[in-house]
């Protein structure tokens, strides 16, 4: 049956690794089709929606900010109300819309969006972050709707193998997609591509599976670092 509201898709992934360069340039390949909004956490500032707003990729008032003042997993997984309530918010404010954006604080390899939150995942990683990264595993690398490997551009000069962490990302994740791209050099479309699926099943069904849903979540038990 048709849904009412859009697409909400969870951006998550270490500190560092390209979140909210994804969104900004998802925005830009795919706002002259479909209506966007966009909700950042940080903990303390706003400076990931401040960052998304210099870019001028969507109007400033689809863009909104959550200062999550604690853990940034908490606030997509265990008490999201208030990113609920910004996504809602967002969508009162300026219409319809056809897709949000949910970029999650920088967060360590385990945190995961609440289904209640997010219909999709997509979970970035870069190859400055180590090329071992794959194989450390965790619910994001494993078992996100998407595993985005994003700097490949800088992997002869970290000494890292892109190749390798794309082969090892897929044996690990089976017939979920990895998306290796350059979000600076060299576009998005395969991850614009991705969304736009997303989207046309979303439509058609009211409603997605994520490959997320029933994953245990263990990161209680591992150190993590807070940052955007």
């Amino acid at each position: 049956m048709p849904v009412e509201r859009a697409l909400r898709i969870g951006v998550g992934g270490p500190v560092g690794t390209g979140k909210s360069s994804l969104i900004a340039a998802l925005c830009g390949t795919l706002a002259s089709d479909l209506r966007l909004g966009v909700v950042t956490n940080d903990i303390y500032t706003t400076e990931d929606a401040e960052f998304l707003r210099s870019t001028g990729v969507l109007p400033e008032e689809r863009i909104q900010a959550v200062q999550t003042g604690g853990c940034p997993h908490t606030a997509i997984r265990d008490d999201i109300s208030a990113n609920l309530d910004a996504v809602e918010e967002l969508e009162a404010a300026v219409g319809p819309l056809d897709v949000v954006f949910v970029e999650s604080g920088g967060d360590n390899l385990t945190a995961i969006f609440s289904p209640a939150l997010a219909d999709v995942q997509i979970f970035v990683i870069d190859v400055a972050g180590g090329d071992d990264i794959p194989r450390k595993g965790g619910p994001g690398i494993a078992r996100a709707d998407l595993l985005v490997i994003n700097k490949i551009d800088l992997a002869p000069y970290v000494g890292a193998d892109d190749a390798r962490m794309v082969r090892e990302a897929s044996e690990r994740r089976g017939e979920l997609p990895v998306a290796a791209v350059s979000v600076r050099t060299q576009g998005v479309e395969p991850v614009a591509d991705w969304v736009r699926g997303k989207l046309t099943a979303f439509r058609d069904h009211g409603h997605l599976h994520s490959s997320m849903e029933g994953v245990p979540d263990h990161h209680h038990d591992h150190p993590h670092a807070h940052s955007r």
